[in-house]
C-alpha cells in the first residue's frame, strides 16, 4: 500500500532534521583526527529515522527524493527536496 502524501512529507521532514542534527554533531566534535580533511567534509548519508517503515524510505527513493546508499543509508537528492 503506497504511503500518503502527508506521510511522505512527515518522513522527509524527519529525515532532513536527522541529517542536519548529525552534521551539526559532527561539526562540533573537538577531536577531528590529524589525517582528516577538516571541517570541509560533511555527512551526506544517514540511516533514516525510526518511526517510519522501510517501505516509505524505499518509496521516497523510487520517486527520486532520496538516493540509496550502502547498507540502508540514504542521502538527499539535490534540488528535489
Amino acid at each position: 500500500m503506497p504511503a500518503t502524501e502527508e506521510e511522505m512529507k512527515k518522513a522527509m521532514k524527519a529525515f532532513k532534521k536527522r541529517l542536519k542534527m548529525t552534521q551539526l554533531d559532527d561539526d562540533s566534535r573537538l577531536g577531528h583526527g590529524p589525517m582528516s580533511s577538516g571541517p570541509g567534509e560533511k555527512i551526506v548519508s544517514i540511516q533514516p529515522p525510526a518511526g517510519f517503515g522501510r517501505e516509505i524510505w524505499e518509496e521516497l527513493a523510487d520517486k527520486g527524493f532520496l538516493k540509496r546508499d550502502v547498507s540502508g543509508f540514504y542521502e538527499l537528492v539535490p534540488g528535489k527536496s
